[in-house]
């Protein structure tokens, strides 16, 4: 078989993955979108055209110097179709990593590895994931099993690099990354959800390559910008803003595009003739939304919209507070109606993935009494209840997959 080749001048830069030592493009192809199901189908019902479809985004992906390609035992037939049309690429031009869920036990964690590594049909992975360290009684398990086994695995040549994905709080996110353990990471931070910088920040001080999840999807439902939005970007895209305003910051590596179809590389990649000046223009960019952000509500709001309040944890009826106030603030001040509903309406039905409840129904005195430590607390109930007037809809179930321990709704997007 004559193995197809990336072009020999990528039209991305890449950049240094930590202690890792690879050289990893800035944007990497996730592998949850363009698969044939979200179930893991039997071969059988695998379509040609469906793998096909599969190896044409990644034939795309390579040409533009995206040569890290990215999966999970939790994304349905993504692991099975990928191990089909690998063999049609040069194996030393890729850079494939998975990942596999926390698991019961050790065995059911590695019968996940090894179907992992049938499906893909690699003698190797560069970089394997804990898929979701998202509470502490994950980090646990990590500890008394995932790593040590991975560390084995490592041993046998079967995985070059350990890592983790998470969903879960600061606190879970910090100590796992400090532990030392871990080469990389991947993690929620874009412009609209700036929560995890110091965890990131916290990376840098290990060394560990930092893989930016969802920049698209979760970082604002950017393949679908309201007008008011796409008008503050100019002269770029909310997406390529977005992009040179992750890129702008060394600590970051890379940014995940999951894409659905070939074609959906091209606004990303046009986003490079800014890299250069990556900086100045996003700045420039951010400066105007910032100060749109005050005008809509208070001076300095855009700063500390979270100030003084607690934890979901310590909120009466485990309403995640600050995560209602950061989607009301885009809702309001950049017309983002739909991504914070998408949001909004997955509270309660999103487990350690995205934790809380909605304000139902709460108690205002208790609530008054957790909110005492912000600036104005009075403020933030007549928010709360702008909110869920504005926000509130159908429920909204995270993707479903066959594996559901397994499964994340944001480590890629269109």
């Amino acid at each position: 078989m004559t193995k197809k080749h990336r072009l020999m001048t990528p039209q991305v830069p890449h950049r240094r993955f930590g202690r890792t030592e690879l050289q990893m493009p800035v944007f990497t192809t996730g592998g949850m979108r363009y698969q044939q199901d979200w179930k893991d189908l039997p071969e059988a019902e695998i379509t040609a055209e469906s793998t096909a479809h599969v190896g044409r985004c990644i034939e795309t992906s390579l040409s533009h110097g995206i040569n890290h390609i990215e999966t999970a035992r939790g994304y349905g037939s993504s692991e099975f179709q990928l191990g089909q049309v690998f063999p049609e690429f040069d194996r030393d031009d890729l850079i494939v990593q998975t990942k596999i869920g926390i698991r019961n036990s050790r065995e059911e964690f590695v019968d996940s590895f090894e179907t992992s590594m049938s499906r893909l049909k690699l003698k190797h992975v560069d970089l394997l994931s804990i898929h979701g360290i998202n509470t502490e009684e994950d980090y646990q398990k990590a500890l008394n099993y995932g790593v040590p086994q991975m560390r084995k695995w490592r041993e046998q040549g079967r995985i070059r690099f350990l890592g983790f994905s998470t969903h879960g709080p600061a606190d879970v996110i910090a100590k796992a990354v400090f532990s030392g353990l871990f080469d990389y990471f991947n993690v929620h931070w874009y412009f609209v959800n700036n929560d995890n910088w110091h965890a990131i920040q916290a990376a840098a001080h290990q060394d560990m390559g930092v893989f930016i999840i969802s920049p698209n999807d979760k970082g604002g439902r950017l393949w679908d910008p309201p007008q008011k939005l796409r008008d503050f970007c100019q002269p770029l895209s909310p997406m390529q803003f977005n992009d040179l305003y992750c890129l702008s910051r060394p600590e970051v590596h890379t940014l995940s595009l999951g894409a659905s179809r070939p074609g959906d590389y091209a606004e990303h990649v046009e986003a490079m003739k800014w890299y250069g000046d990556r900086r100045a223009i996003s700045e420039t960019i951010a400066c105007r939304i910032r100060a749109e952000i005050d005008a809509c509500f208070v001076p300095g709001w855009h700063r500390n919209y979270a100030a003084g309040i607690p934890p979901q944890c310590l909120c009466p009826g485990g309403v995640n507070v600050r995560e209602i106030m950061r989607l009301y603030t885009w809702a309001k001040a950049m017309d983002m109606v739909e991504y914070a509903k998408g949001r909004y309406n997955m509270f309660s039905n999103g487990g350690p993935w995205f934790p809380g409840d909605t304000p139902e129904d709460y108690d205002v005195a208790e609530m008054e009494k957790a909110l005492s430590g912000a600036p104005d607390p009075r403020r933030i109930l007549r928010y709360l209840d702008e909110a869920h007037d504005l926000l509130k809809g159908e429920a909204v179930q995270r993707q479903s997959v066959a594996e559901k321990e397994d499964s994340s709704d944001a480590e890629g997007d269109a």
